[in-house]
């Protein structure tokens, strides 16, 4: 989910065209889901030994090897006691081994199954943000609630003047406060938040008389809130950026949780490290459910609502702090619940055969 920077403003001010700062953002937020991308093409495809995803699986190789001796130790116990049935159900670990982490040349099975099971995940999590246009309704709530303080960022500088300076700074600021307003009526088209955003504007530049004093200060804001809500942004924008690298990271100990599998326990290394992608994989998918129904709420709600006049600080600080939290928990009990499921598939199966 790409995210509008628009909180740039705060900093940049009227040095920077209001379309390149956009712009720009944009075409950062694409080349970073490019980037991630490509990492992972390149750490998992090009399964060389001198190549990171390669190294790891040479690391797997020889813990295979190692905990081979283990798991015949184990096999021939079983053999004597149990006659046959439970040692020829054994059997088939070692194989899953040798074909998990065998090289065809272009990247092992193990890597290529990884790639195909993000892919799986991403196509889900795209499915949630297609939806009704959710990826669209989550940029307008965003911007819903920090339009107020990219606009307070123009206007900020006038309250030290006076006079007719101050109405000329007034009147800069609104007409570059227009652009971006035309910006997001090229994007959402004519909502009701973006009028009524419009009207504020147009009253302090022709003349503030006709806005109240709060409102008047609440559109003007404080350095200090701007920059609240810039690092509450920031801070959701690098969970979703730690989401993909921890999944990244638990992608490249794949090897070594395969090759740590033929030790003769109960939980099974491959176990932990399946659940451990799919719950990655589950607190994305709940981050963007989480931020999409939300959204919708404020976006057919106040954004709907010309009367109304919200404070949208909750929502920034929902997606940046309660979120995130929100996610873990469900992805925390999801991956239990996969765990279970996995393990008592295993232990059936292997009572059947």
């Amino acid at each position: 989910m790409q995210l509008a920077i628009q909180l740039i403003f705060a900093q940049v001010g009227a040095q920077v065209g209001i379309d390149e700062v956009l712009d720009n953002g944009a075409a950062t937020s694409r080349s970073i889901a490019d980037g991630w991308n490509y990492q992972w093409k390149d750490l998992l495809l090009n399964n060389t030994s001198n190549n990171l995803y390669g190294a790891l699986t040479t690391l797997g190789i020889f813990f295979a090897v190692g905990t081979l001796l283990f798991f015949m130790i184990q096999f021939l116990k079983d053999l004597i006691s149990y006659e046959y049935s439970r040692p020829i159900s054994a059997l088939i670990w070692p194989f899953v081994v040798v074909i998990l982490l065998s090289n065809s040349g272009k990247g092992s099975i193990l890597s290529n199954l990884t790639l195909g099971l993000r892919d799986f995940l991403n196509s889900v999590n795209q499915q949630v943000l297609v939806t009704a246009d959710a990826n669209k309704m989550y940029q307008q709530a965003l911007n819903m609630s920090i339009a107020e303080e990219v606009t307070g960022s123009f206007l900020r500088p006038c309250q030290s003047l006076t006079g007719v300076q101050q109405n000329q700074c007034f009147v800069s600021a609104a007409d570059k406060i227009n652009i971006l307003l035309q910006k997001y009526r090229n994007t959402y088209g004519k909502e009701p938040w973006i009028n009524r955003l419009q009207t504020k504007i147009d009253y302090i530049k022709y003349d503030k008389g006709f806005l109240s004093e709060t409102s008047f200060n609440s559109l003007l804001g404080s350095t200090v809130q701007t920059s609240i809500k810039n690092f509450l942004v920031s801070l959701q924008y690098a969970f979703q950026n730690l989401i993909e690298a921890t999944m990244l990271l638990i992608a490249l100990l794949g090897p070594i949780a395969i090759g740590g599998s033929l030790l003769p326990v109960a939980g099974k290394p491959i176990f932990a490290w399946l659940t451990g992608f799919l719950s990655i994989g589950i607190a994305k998918i709940s981050f963007n459910i989480i931020a999409v129904l939300t959204a919708a709420v404020i976006v057919n709600g106040p954004g709907k609502n010309p009367s109304a006049d919200p404070d949208l600080m909750w929502f920034i600080i929902f997606l940046g702090i309660l979120a995130p939290i929100l996610s873990l928990l469900v992805a925390a009990a999801g991956g239990f619940a996969v765990f279970s499921g996995i393990s008592n598939t295993a232990s059936l199966v292997r009572e059947r055969i």
